[in-house]
């Protein structure tokens, strides 16, 4: 629909670009929560910021490795594309790959610019596609950005200031020359664009021509972001304007490379207390894998999932609690007596009672809230303890698993996370199948597989030591120690075995002859069959492989990478399940929450005015725009103008005036109010003006 075609004839206002007047601008005020302090106070919500400020540091850390190297080649790259001759006669261009839908793509290319004026010996301005809607303003940009930078950092306030309209390059030239031409090492200009893909083509391709034209003069470094491929560049820019760039690549980590690190460094650790159910997990990685790529979009989910986790009641904060045995306890003796009953209603609370043979015990597990109060600091870090054991084992999978042919359970750690988190792994037909595929494996490939696993042991052994250091919970390690000393003791009986099959005391000769000429066709079946069940004679390698591999299916992963059914009591309070929550308010579904806001707005303004007895009825009190669109819902495909404004007057109108002198004096305030909500009901595409009759308009929606 074009924009300036309405039922409702009025005005139309292009500000042509204009911006607000230097100095004119607001100043910004101050971001105040919609929490009130009584919120903003209790336990649960303390435990959600202290726990995601925990989750949004280590991501930070993590991002900031991640950009590491890639940000060393590009200053040396600013630094010295100036300096040799390669570079004389054409425009030093890098550009950065960053793949779809990163973390941010812009906070990066602002990062990068940040970097580059502290590392380098350079003035930087990021150009973005928005500041650039022709030539000139890109020059001006460029220009102002410039200027304005080197005035920031002399920190003269009183230097003459030039019109925008005044900036070109041939005054960038002249400055720079008053600026930096006395000095032995001039500062490269280094022009950063971040959404490549966005510039017109035509702005681009004369602004590099003009550039280079400069290039003898200015030492411009062009930086380009481009989120596609390489292609996107040469589809772009023509031959005559390539020709006038060197052009450097450098790519960055891809989307999903990215959420694996994620995952596995920050999301997917014992030392994140929180986590994901099955279903929960796999809707979010859904999102991720089939909509948008986008690891910033997967982060979102998980924060909201875990508002939502803690907003559940303060119990629910009692897993964020890791730093020492006391805060524990002090949090479990602030628990009132309906949340102490509320624990009691956990699913995996049962369990734990029908466990138990002392009576007494049960009793006072159920009636006594101090007994419950003392008994939940160990129960919680029974949790804890069993979390640092699943995450542990999860890995040593992944080391057994990852390279099979045909990856059964995948070879990602968060592939098998879902498969771990919602049902017994050692059941599954896939884990079996690599069960026997680990048992086919040679004498080094499984020698390797164990050292790696045994690796994987030590690094959690390690990791417990730091969280000692650091003053958080501490784990209960004696299992590792055992599981490593057996995996050794298995090692070695490996490593000893030989291939040769091992006889076994034979029957006499004569009774293991088939092949006798005395035998009849009874005499040599049941002799076959008495061969066929007897056990096959396997060599000492193959017996150690089978030791193995039972070991590590009966003693490590049905032991410890049990489902949450089977979990330890107050597991709940670890774990987020409500999938159907987390689609309703991520996944979005526009059509059906535009139709619910139109013809019931009481479900989202919550007001009394607007309740509604059913879904059918009409009431004066309201918005005039769910009124028409409810009326206009009873019309067919043409709707008269005339006959909706009557129906809409008599929905309004409370006043009891005679029908006739309302059909000819029609109120200005009341008609008003229908062309404008006729105009939003053509906005958001209900209906839209009949050119076969003026005074009806088209019905859209059905």
């Amino acid at each position: 629909m074009d924009s300036t075609i309405s039922v409702s004839k009025g005005v139309f206002v292009f500000k042509n670009g204009a911006t607000r007047a230097k100095g004119a601008r607001r100043k910004v005020q101050p971001c105040r929560s919609l929490l009130d302090g009584a919120t903003t106070g209790a336990f649960w919500y303390r435990s959600y910021e202290r726990q995601w400020k925990r989750v949004s540091d280590a991501l930070e850390k993590l991002l900031s490795s991640s950009y590491e190297k890639i940000l060393d080649d590009l200053l040396g790259f600013v630094e010295g594309c100036h300096r040799g001759i390669e570079y004389s006669s054409v425009l030093p261009t890098a550009a950065l790959l960053t793949g779809i839908n990163q973390i941010d793509h812009l906070s990066q290319f602002e990062t990068l610019a940040g970097n580059i004026r502290n590392n380098t010996f350079s003035l930087v301005v990021l150009l973005q596609s928005r500041d650039c809607p022709s030539m000139k303003a890109a020059v001006e940009t460029i220009v102002a950005g410039f200027v304005e930078e080197q005035r920031a950092a002399d920190e003269d306030a009183d230097s003459r200031q030039l019109r925008r309209n005044q900036l070109n390059l041939g005054v960038l030239r002249a400055w720079y020359q008053e600026k930096h031409g006395h000095l032995e090492k001039k500062p490269n200009l280094s022009i950063i664009m971040p959404d490549f893909e966005v510039f017109s083509p035509d702005v681009l391709q004369d602004l590099i021509l003009v550039l280079n034209s400069y290039s003898t003069e200015l030492p411009f470094v062009l930086i380009l972001g481009v989120a596609t491929s390489v292609a996107t560049i040469h589809s772009v820019l023509p031959y005559h304007v390539t020709s006038k760039i060197k052009l450097s690549i450098f790519q960055s980590e891809p989307s999903v490379t990215n959420l694996n690190k994620t995952l596995d460094s920050v999301l997917l650790t014992p030392f994140c207390p929180f986590h994901l159910s099955g279903k929960v997990f796999k809707l979010l990685m859904d999102i991720f894998l089939f909509y948008d790529f986008s690891v910033k979009g997967f982060i979102e989910g998980f924060k909201y999932a875990l508002m939502e986790h803690y907003f559940q009641g303060n119990i629910y904060g009692l897993c964020s609690v890791t730093s020492d045995r006391d805060e524990l306890e002090e949090a479990v003796e602030n628990l009132t007596a309906t949340e102490v009953e509320s624990i009691r209603q956990l699913l995996s609370f049962r369990p734990l009672i029908e466990s138990l043979d002392n009576p007494q015990e049960v009793v006072d597990f159920l009636t006594k809230d101090d007994y419950l109060r003392r008994m939940l600091p160990s129960m919680l870090l029974e949790v804890h303890n069993f979390w640092f054991m699943f995450h542990c084992t999860l890995e040593m999978l992944q080391v057994l698993v990852q390279d099979l042919p045909r990856g059964p359970l995948g070879k990602q750690l968060r592939e098998l996370y879902e498969h771990c988190i919602s049902s017994d792994v050692t059941q599954m037909a896939e884990f079996k199948e690599c069960m026997q595929l680990v048992a086919f494996m040679s004498k080094e490939e499984i020698l390797g597989k164990i050292l790696k696993m045994i690796e994987v042991i030590l690094k959690f052994k390690d990791m417990n030591d730091e969280a000692c250091i650091r003053g958080e919970t501490i784990f209960e390690v004696e299992p590792l120690e055992q599981m490593s000393d057996d995996l050794e003791h298995l090692t070695n009986a490996i490593a000893r075995a030989g291939m040769e099959v091992v006889p076994e005391d034979l029957e006499e000769p004569s009774s293991n002859v088939i092949n006798s000429p005395k035998m009849n066709r009874q005499e040599l079946q049941a002799k076959l069959l008495s061969a066929a069940r007897q056990p096959k004679q396997e060599s000492a390698f193959t017996k150690a492989i089978n030791a193995l591999v039972a070991y590590i299916t009966n003693e490590i992963f049905r032991k410890y990478l049990r489902p949450l059914s089977r979990g330890p009591p107050l597991i709940e309070l670890f774990v987020f399940n409500d999938a159907a929550t987390i689609r309703r308010h991520i996944v979005g579904v526009p059509r059906a929450a535009v139709h619910t806001a139109l013809n019931n707005p009481h479900y989202y303004l919550q007001c009394g005015c607007c309740e509604l007895e059913d879904d059918h009825s009409l009431v004066p009190t309201m918005p005039d725009l769910s009124v028409a669109y409810k009326l206009h819902a009873e019309c067919g495909r043409m709707i008269n103008l005339f006959d909706w404004l009557q129906a809409f007057r008599t929905v309004v109108d409370d006043r009891n005036a005679d029908e006739e002198e309302q059909e000819r004096h029609v109120d200005p305030q009341i008609q008003a109010r229908f062309t404008r909500a006729v105009a939003e009901l053509q906005f958001l595409g209900f209906i839209k003006t009949s050119k076969k009759k003026t005074d009806h308009v088209t019905r859209l929606t059905w």
